[in-house]
């Protein structure tokens, strides 16, 4: 039988209580910034159930009351966009998981860099895939943020 340290439960506890506050907002940043991204120059593709156009929203609808704070945003240009992206960021912090009430991003590619080869990666996660987790911040600082570093990428695409 496994049972919670008093520490642990402590924790879950404290997280709970303000759950209800939290998700609405991780619904609003994570809905807001797909809708800013999708379409985007720099923006291959976003992944995101709360999209009209995605394969699932009818049945995400159906089953949810908000479509979470979560979602995938695949960049042209593959790693290297993926990576200025990030490094262009205020908000989201780059982080190995997702989960908090500031704003994280994961770019599995990098994570997954010298202990798999390139060819394994592609395999199992396309190179320019970015998971930001939206946060509790402000929605139109964050998307305002997200807008600014697609944007950029775009300038830095038209210099070189």
């Amino acid at each position: 039988m496994a049972t919670l340290g008093p520490v642990d439960a402590w924790l879950l506890l404290r997280a709970m209580r303000t759950l209800p506050l939290r998700v609405p907002r991780h619904n609003a940043n994570g809905l807001a910034l797909a809708e800013a991204l999708n379409g985007h120059p720099a923006v291959a593709t976003v992944h995101y159930p709360g999209l009209a156009a995605h394969p699932q929203h009818t049945l995400a609808a159906d089953q949810m009351s908000g479509f979470g704070g979560v979602l995938g945003i695949e960049f042209a240009g593959g790693f290297e966009r993926a990576d200025a992206f990030l490094g262009r960021l205020r908000y989201p912090r780059r982080s190995a998981g997702l989960g908090g009430v500031e704003s994280l991003a994961v770019h599995p590619a990098s994570m997954w860099r010298g202990m798999h080869s390139e060819e394994q990666i592609a395999v199992s996660v396309p190179p320019g895939l970015v998971r930001p987790a939206a946060g509790t911040e402000d929605t139109a600082d964050v998307v305002a943020d997200a807008l600014a570093a697609a944007d950029a990428l775009l300038d830095e695409a038209a210099t070189t």
